[in-house]
């Protein structure tokens, strides 16, 4: 009688990266944590009350902070590549606290914050690469994508939570956050100890077709990737801080309904990346089949938005843009691993990186200039439109993509 496999060989990472992927990512997680509840829900409640600052001081320090990121991601992926895992993540984890602990230390001062929060963001910009790096290393031949999606998608959770978390205690009328976000912080230190100082489980040399290549080839790989890469944080940050104002009045959805519509959405995203994922992961074709296929549902299910339809009809367009989600997530991070050069991948990866934080800025600035000139309609129909040419650019590249990996 065959044995049963053990439960861990089904899991998309090695057991030898198990442990180095679990670090990884519980230290990302704290980070995230904080980063999300301080800039995003805290300071905006209390810098003038608790710090006697200006609220502008607050959106300075947000901005100052999501600069430095993502000015710093293409350099933090150079220095995993060059440097190793342990030494980045823990000066990225120690710049970190020490950003916290001249908010929390120091005199108040509109310059300190704005220092502190470049600081932070600095600090903040390694620890992704690390831990997608070190995922794609770790992952069993074949569940790239799974692996990717499977480390993203359990970590961004936390970033509402920090924000719902930070946001409540912003009424306590003291500085309980700060020392929570320190301590946090400080774990994240005390985790990347726990590191491997290089990349885990690197592809035996005979086998990698990333050596020797030269730069123009990695850039070749890169190129066709930046679209993705771009759209897939601006199609969510689009809307996201314009949903709830326009629920109501242009959806006829009131807050529970919202809430019960995204929930669905989340829900089958979620549900079916098993399957879709599976899917990504055959080959390099598949997974940029995924990656068009997401994005046309997603275009799909925003043009449905952008016509105002019944609200129980939206909750339909909610399951397609679900659907589409969960064919994008793992077929672009399927389409990452197997497209990049594995040695050159950190540097490669942090440049992407760049491109998607660009993507996360845009956002918001896009969808309400739309929201502004076009009214509800606005931020959909541009979110259908883009998702759409990106869609179809994905048909165009299919040469491109087999040259970069050829």
């Amino acid at each position: 009688m065959t044995p049963r496999p053990a439960r861990r060989e089904r899991l998309p990472l090695r057991a030898e990266g198990l442990a180095p992927v679990g670090v990884a990512a519980a230290a990302l997680a704290c980070a995230e944590f904080v980063r999300s509840g301080l800039y995003g829900a805290y300071l905006t409640q209390v810098i003038d009350t608790q710090f006697g600052l200006p609220v502008t001081a607050a959106a300075g320090a947000w901005t100052a902070h999501f600069l430095t990121d993502t000015a710093m991601r293409g350099p933090a992926g150079a220095l995993v590549g060059r440097v190793g895992l342990r030494p980045v993540a823990l000066g990225g984890a120690a710049l970190s606290a020490l950003a916290l602990s001249l908010m929390l230390l120091a005199p108040p001062s509109v310059w300190l914050f704005l220092l502190a929060s470049a600081v932070h963001g600095a600090g903040f910009s390694v620890m992704w690469p690390v831990a997608m790096n070190l995922t794609a290393d770790a992952a069993r031949e074949g569940y790239q994508g799974r692996a990717l999606a499977l480390v993203a998608n359990g970590i961004l959770p936390l970033s509402g939570v920090g924000f719902l978390v930070f946001g409540a205690l912003a009424g306590r009328g003291d500085l309980f956050a700060l020392w929570l976000g320190l301590g946090l912080l400080l774990l994240s230190v005390a985790l990347t100890l726990l590191l491997p100082l290089r990349r885990v489980l690197p592809p035996a040399p005979d086998t990698d077709p990333s050596e020797g290549r030269p730069a123009r080839s990695v850039m070749g790989a890169l190129l066709p990737l930046l679209p993705a890469a771009f759209m897939q944080t601006l199609s969510m940050t689009l809307l996201g801080p314009w949903l709830f104002r326009i629920a109501e009045d242009g959806l006829s959805l009131s807050y529970w309904s919202l809430v019960a519509m995204l929930g669905l959405g989340g829900a089958v995203a979620y549900g079916a990346m098993p399957l879709t994922g599976r899917f990504a992961d055959r080959d390099q074709g598949r997974a940029r089949a995924g990656v068009m296929i997401g994005y046309g549902l997603v275009s799909l299910a925003f043009a449905g938005f952008a016509l105002t339809p019944a609200p129980w009809l939206l909750y339909v367009l909610a399951v397609v843009a679900g659907l589409g989600y969960a064919f994008l997530s793992p077929a672009w991070a399927a389409l990452v691993a197997r497209v990049l050069p594995v040695a050159q991948r950190p540097a490669a990866w942090g440049v992407l990186m760049t491109v998607e934080n660009a993507g996360t800025a845009l956002g918001p600035l896009l969808g309400g200039l739309a929201l502004a000139k076009a009214g509800v309609p606005g931020p959909f129909v541009l979110g259908a439109v883009l998702a759409g040419l990106t869609s179809a650019g994905y048909v165009v590249f299919r040469r491109v993509f087999q040259e970069a990996r050829g």
